[in-house]
Parts: C-alpha cells; structure tokens; sequence
C-alpha cells in the first residue's frame, strides 16, 4: 500500500471517529434538552425529582419497533438458525416472566407495607403511648411505603396494555434511583436502633402487649 494512500485511510477513520463523538455530543445535549421532570410524591426533603428522558424512550421504542417488525423479523429470522430462533424466543419468554415476577413482587410488598402502617403505626402512634416511642421504632416506613408505592406505579405504566417485546423497565429505576437511596439510607442507617428499641421494650410487660396486640391484628 502506498503511503499516501495509507494516510487518506488514516484520515477518513479519524474523520469518522470525531463525526461518531459530536454526534454523541449533539445527542445528549438534546437529551438534556427534552428531559423532563417528574415531581415525586413521597414527602420530605429526601425525596428528590425523578427524572425522565423523553428523548431516551423514544429512541429506544423506536429501535425496538423496528425490530419487532414483520420485516425486521424477516431479516433476523434470515439470519439466525433454527437453533439460534429457538433461543432468542426462551430468552424472550423468560424476560416476560422476570418482569411479571419482579411486578408481583412489588405488589406484594407494597401490600405487606400498607398493611404495618394502618394496622400497627398509626394505631400506636394515635394511642400516644408513654415511653413507647413510635417514630424512633419503625423510623421512615411511612416514606418507604410512599416511595414503594411510586415504583409500582412506573412499573405498571411501564408494561399496562404494552406487548412484551417492548417494555422498557430499566428507566423506571433509574428515574426513582435517587429517591430509593435517599429514603432506604435513612431506613438502614435507623435499622440497628430500631431493633434495639424493640428488644428494650419486649421487656416491658405493659410496652410488649401493646406490641403484641397489633401483631396479632396482622394475623
């Protein structure tokens, strides 16, 4: 190969390189420029934004409805053996059924949440009970609970009434990334104290049947 010619290569893939990153560049500049800001519900300071990237999802539902296509199926399906078909269509059931499992068990906690709140926190904090101090015992579960509950919703706006091939979860969490930490770092960093409340309290005769008497309210 000539040198002059090696060179001209050289610089069409640098050209191409640097055309790649401005575009990358101008790409999330529009991003920022289309993000738009969801309030959270959750009260308090440490709630935060969530923050959703129109730009993102839509790209990305594009590219997916592309793919799903009639004639992009055709293309792939040229493409891949009947082994390879075989597969992508278990990987594409089994992530259908994560996602229904991940959606179940949010449901469930979020239940096994609302239950602790009506049935045991604010009956106790609505008695005012001496020396029994409620907040310091169950910490931030109201603002876990909220926050559980927020998840959820995104989760199920997420998949409602879209077909399996198309539900995007992983922008959920990263919407409500931050609000997860800010509010779980309070419940975690409390979880010690709180246990250790509880077991001065079991001691207690008058404090550990008040306890009592709302756990078996949950049974």
């Amino acid at each position: 190969m000539e040198p002059k010619e090696a060179t001209g290569k050289e610089n069409m893939v640098t050209k191409k390189k640097n055309l790649a990153f401005l575009r990358s560049r101008l790409y999330m500049l529009e991003r920022r420029k289309t993000d738009t800001v969801v309030e959270s519900s959750v009260s308090g300071d440490h709630s935060g934004t969530l923050r959703r990237s129109q730009s993102d999802r839509t790209e990305y539902n594009q590219k997916l409805q592309e793919k799903m296509t009639p004639q992009g199926e055709c293309s792939v399906a040229e493409t891949l053996t009947p082994e390879e078909e075989h597969q992508m269509k278990r990987m594409m059931a089994k992530r259908e059924k994560i996602i229904k499992e991940l959606i179940q068990t949010e449901k469930d906690y979020l239940n096994d949440l609302e239950l602790c709140v009506r049935e045991v926190v604010q009956p106790l904090r609505n008695k005012e009970i001496d020396r029994l101090d409620v907040d310091s015992l169950f910490s931030n579960i109201e603002s876990v609970h909220q926050i559980s509950a927020k998840l959820l919703s995104l989760l199920e706006e997420a998949t409602t009434d879209v077909e399996p091939a198309m539900q995007v979860i992983g922008e959920v969490f990263l919407q409500i990334k931050g609000p997860l930490e800010d509010i779980y770092k309070i419940y975690c960093y409390q979880h010690d104290e709180a246990h250790s409340i509880l077991e001065s309290y079991e001691k207690e005769e008058e404090l550990k049947e008040h306890l009592s008497h709302r756990i078996q309210s949950l049974k």
